[in-house]
């Protein structure tokens, strides 16, 4: 399949929208389940812009993202920019779709504007699809450890 400057992803959960919300929003605990932001201080709120150091490829990076969708149980979204608009710009969608009660399907998108997308293409499809795997498959982690805290 040809890059068409979006990397998709999603995982199936057992889980509900409230319970992925509450993991997914709780960015001061990055730290300690997501390997693709290894630190996110701020709030998801709209026109927050958290501070987020990711790890994509074996590289750090930080980045100021203005978050631009807080849709509790169902969309947080974000852009984020490298330096001017239209040099290299992100658009960030986490999505939670409950198909059946306890559980959802994930899904982690990453739509990429700019001058200098054609030069990172490579980079982008294999770094970032790679981690964006790895978050998911850390969250239904996650997850299901919270589940299983409030079951006891």
């Amino acid at each position: 399949m040809a890059f068409r400057n979006e990397i998709h992803t999603e995982i199936e959960i057992e889980g509900t929208r409230d319970e992925i919300w509450s993991v997914l929003s709780d960015f001061a605990a990055y730290g300690e389940w997501n390997p693709g932001m290894r630190r996110v201080e701020g709030e998801a709120s709209v026109g927050s812009r958290p501070s987020i150091t990711l790890s994509l490829g074996g590289r750090s990076m930080k980045m100021r993202p203005t978050v631009t969708v807080v849709d509790p149980g169902r969309e947080l979204r974000w852009l984020g920019r490298l330096l001017v608009p239209g040099l290299f710009d992100g658009e960030h969608i986490f999505s939670i779709d409950e198909r059946e009660p306890g559980r959802v399907t994930f899904s982690q998108a990453e739509r990429f504007r700019g001058l200098l997308v054609p030069f990172l293409r490579k980079t982008i499809e294999i770094d970032t699809t790679a981690t964006f795997h790895a978050v998911n498959e850390a969250l239904a982690g996650r997850v299901a450890a919270v589940r299983s805290v409030a079951a006891a």
